[in-house]
Formats: structure tokens, C-alpha cells, sequence
């Protein structure tokens, strides 16, 4: 007997593979970890930090571009757990059209504050 093999959608509907999420997944990650290294690092050798060394450390390119790395890095991390999060309980608790209507709303809801994050963060950061 044949069987025929169905090819895998991208459940994201982002036009994304799981392994480009997975991937996305692990290098937001490490980009997460290395700045939260690095933060930690400089306060350690750095007992006595005033506000100039401070604001001088973030007025600085690099770190303005570790910063906004970081903070795409955050969003990113934040978008594909959370998705994972509503579709796995969403979709599993409720079967049916009420689950893709619930999970959409949440997503789109998710989405939108996601973004906003994102958008003060940079004006913030680099002060629009």
C-alpha cells in the first residue's frame, strides 16, 4: 500500500517554516542572553557607576545598537512563544470556529501591544 505523504503548512501563517521559528527562537535568545551579560559585566567591574559613565555607556552607537537588537530580539522571542501559547491552549480547549476566532483576537490583541512595546522602546532609545 502507498501512502502519500501531505507536505507541512506554516502555522504561523506568516509565511514561515517551524524550524525558521525554532531558529528565531535560539538566536533571539542568545542575543538576549549575551546584552544581559554584558549589563551585568559592566556594573560588576563598574562598583561605583555614576549617571555620567551611564547615560555615556548608552549615548554610545554600539550600544544604542546592542539596545534596539536586544529589544527586536524581545519581540521577537515574545511573538512566537506567545503564538505557540495561544494556539496550543486556545485551539485545544476550544475546537471548533470559536477557538481560530478566540486565538485570532488574542493574537491580533498580542500583536498590537507587542508593537507598541517596541515603538516606545525605540523612542526611548533613540528619542523620535
Amino acid at each position: 500500500m502507498v501512502t502519500k505523504v501531505k507536505s507541512v503548512t506554516t502555522v504561523t501563517s506568516l509565511g514561515r517554516s517551524g524550524l525558521s521559528d525554532w531558529l528565531i527562537q535560539r538566536v533571539s535568545a542568545f542575543v538576549m542572553t549575551a546584552y544581559l551579560v554584558f549589563i551585568v559585566g559592566y556594573l560588576v567591574s563598574t562598583p561605583d557607576l555614576s549617571y555620567s559613565q551611564w547615560a555615556a555607556l548608552n549615548s554610545s552607537l554600539p550600544m544604542r545598537m546592542f539596545s534596539l537588537l536586544t529589544i527586536l530580539s524581545i519581540a521577537a522571542h515574545a511573538w512566537i512563544g506567545m503564538w505557540c501559547v495561544l494556539t496550543d491552549y486556545i485551539t485545544v480547549r476550544l475546537i471548533g470556529p470559536k477557538a481560530t476566532a478566540l486565538r485570532i483576537f488574542f493574537q491580533l490583541g498580542m500583536m498590537a501591544v507587542t508593537l507598541l512595546y517596541v515603538v516606545w522602546a525605540i523612542d526611548i532609545l533613540w528619542g523620535i
